[in-house]
């Protein structure tokens, strides 16, 4: 671990050596790069920058100790070693946490599909809710949300939505919703009370702009139509609406939430782009062993992760095994207590697989 600290230590002081450098500061791209690098590493070095001191201030301590011969300056010593310990084990922690390799994506806005799943008009109610926990959690985080596309079912529900969340680490905070959420519940419709199960599923896909991913346009099909609303009813006589496919992967996109057809073409195109990336990422990760993968899932949407359980107001989270009974906050957007479990989760078994690396 020191051997890494060091490494990075000197990478640190040399990247500060080049942003001094009169010919990178008049480089506004590379200038901009090199500060990024800076700004990654400022962290771990302040952080090992301090635990160093920490043992030059335990290595003062104990020669104290062997030195001096004042019962009351004795204590004092012996406290103050214990206190400084106590930090260095501290430190030690936290410079593991942080040697752990960050995902590339961390940073980066996402954009979630939500689906209604099994249960029908149930689901598509259950969908609505789940979308606005997301919505809540967002506004109470400082994030931004935007909607790129939304399908109505017949009972007011949402068959399916796309939105983006932009904002400081987004997608470090939300990678591990995606896949199935479940809900128990008695519908509004059920006469003899019983209780119903339906699903949603969650598709949280990193952000990727036009250079990341390059679109062939000759790969491209896209249909133009009137866009509809709930019940299938035209809410627009022009062709706005928005269906584009990919040919080689067979990806469909649509977008008919604005009534301009280029604003919903774009719309659809970084959605496409994101699941083209998101694709490419998960074949990559299917040629790693099975211990190298997510420790809380495999992010596909296919796994059941959680359950909300109306009638005991309580949601769990099959992945970590954590239940908690506050259903009814959980759904006003209080999710810290579900995904700080889950990231503790997955830092702590990535340390397990570097300690066996």
């Amino acid at each position: 671990m020191f051997g890494k600290l060091d490494a990075l230590e000197e990478k640190y002081h040399e990247i500060s050596r080049q942003l001094s450098d009169p010919n990178v500061v008049s480089d506004l791209d590379r200038y901009k790069k090199i500060a990024q690098a800076h700004s990654e590493l400022d962290e771990i070095v302040g952080k090992y920058h301090t635990y160093k001191q920490l043992l030059v201030s335990q290595a003062e301590t104990k020669g104290l100790l062997q030195e001096e011969s004042d019962e009351e300056l004795l204590a004092l010593a012996r406290e103050e070693l214990e206190e400084v310990e106590g930090k260095i084990e501290t430190a030690e922690e936290e410079l593991k946490l942080l040697l752990i390799p960050k995902d590339p994506n961390d940073e980066r806005n996402v954009i979630v599909e939500i689906r209604a799943g099994t249960g029908g008009d149930e689901a598509s109610l259950f969908s609505q809710e789940i979308f606005r926990m997301y919505m809540r959690y967002a506004e109470a985080r400082n994030w931004k949300s935007e909607v790129l596309s939304t399908n109505y079912s017949a009972v007011g529900g949402i068959k399916e939505i796309i939105f983006m969340i932009s904002g400081v680490r987004v997608y470090s905070r939300l990678r591990f919703e995606s896949g199935v959420h479940r809900v128990q519940r008695v519908p509004e419709t059920e006469t003899q009370g019983r209780i119903h199960t339906s699903a949603v599923t969650v598709a949280v896909l990193p952000e990727v702009d036009d250079v990341e991913i390059a679109v062939d346009p000759n790969e491209l099909r896209i249909d133009t139509y009137c866009s509809s609303g709930p019940g299938g009813q035209s809410v627009n006589t022009t062709y706005s609406a928005v269906r584009i496919t990919h040919l080689p992967t067979g990806e469909v996109v649509t977008c008919q939430d604005e009534k301009s057809q280029i604003k919903n073409k774009n719309k659809a195109m970084k959605v496409l782009r994101s699941r083209l990336y998101e694709k490419a990422r998960w074949e990559q990760q299917q040629e790693i062993a099975a211990n190298r993968r997510s420790m809380v899932g495999s992010g596909d949407r296919s796994e059941k992760i959680r359950t909300y359980n109306f009638p005991q107001n309580r949601v769990t989270d099959h992945r970590i095994n954590l239940t908690l009974h506050r259903l009814d906050s959980v759904l006003q957007g209080s999710l810290d207590g579900i995904i700080d479990p889950l990231i503790t989760h997955h830092q702590a078994e990535s340390l397990k697989e570097q300690a066996l690396a």
